[in-house]
């Protein structure tokens, strides 16, 4: 079974890509959410978290604080490459149990925002990008997330350019709208299908 990385920046529009390949019966792994998760529910990991950024960064029901622990990684890379080091593997042992859990499926997907940040592309056969230009991906993430333009072009300034993972992908879908997205779709589902058959 192949394993699929799908990925773009924030506002790209990789999950709506994702649902279409639901669509196909394409099992979709969702890593950011599968990371939300478990930092409220892996103890581990939760432990983890408060010796490195304070106990106050959960409340008293264990459920993190997700805006004051982004104050604190958003303004620090050090402390975002710190989180990371925690989430990252958590995620990505989260992710090989489902994986057995689906390893019926032709191929599945694994949607992640930082495929290639995180080094998790080398657990990958291919990369998926969705691009979309930034007053696009800014327009959506304010109407979204009710952020500021500020806000969001700091998120974007803190992920790995469009250009770049591009060039390291396989395959591109451009969320533009002015390309359709379903044709762009079924074209990589062909294509990955036959290199199955193959």
């Amino acid at each position: 079974m192949l394993k699929i990385g799908i990925t773009g920046g924030i506002g790209s529009g990789k999950t709506t890509v994702c649902h279409l390949f639901e669509t196909l019966h394409i099992p979709v792994y969702y890593a950011d959410d599968a990371a939300k998760w478990l930092m409220n529910n892996n103890a581990d990991l939760i432990i983890a978290i408060k010796n490195a950024f304070g106990s106050d960064v959960y409340n008293d029901q264990n459920q993190l604080q997700r805006t004051k622990l982004a104050s604190i990684v958003f303004s620090n890379a050090n402390a975002r490459k710190l989180l990371e080091g925690f989430v990252h593997p958590a995620v990505e042992q989260h992710n090989q149990q489902w994986i057995e859990q689906h390893k019926n499926a032709p191929y599945v997907l694994k949607e992640a925002a930082l495929i290639f940040e995180s080094g998790s592309y080398k657990h990958l056969d291919k990369v998926i990008t969705v691009t979309a230009p930034l007053e696009l991906r800014i327009s959506r993430v304010t109407k979204r997330d009710n952020a500021t333009v500020e806000q969001v072009k700091a998120r974007i300034a803190a992920q790995m350019p469009d250009e770049e993972k591009i060039r390291l992908s396989d395959f591109v879908i451009y969320n533009n709208e002015q390309q359709m997205l379903i044709p762009q779709v079924m074209h990589i589902h062909e294509q990955i299908m036959q290199q199955i058959k193959a």
